[in-house]
């Protein structure tokens, strides 16, 4: 059981890190085009955000 606990957080560990590497590249995408991104901001409400401030902050 423990090692199907320990596959199971590796697995969990690599989608998250691959997740995190899909936004990383759709935002320098979406800066390199001036574009802006839909995000959800501390207080629940949607805003639209440049991709180049974005990056600015990470």
């Amino acid at each position: 059981m423990k090692n199907e606990e320990e596959s199971f957080q590796k697995l969990s560990e690599r989608i998250v890190a691959g997740v995190k590497k899909a936004v990383d590249k759709m935002l320098v995408e979406s800066a390199a085009r001036n574009e802006t991104v839909v995000i959800e901001d501390q207080e629940g409400k949607i805003r639209h955000v440049p991709a180049k401030d974005l990056l600015k902050h990470a």
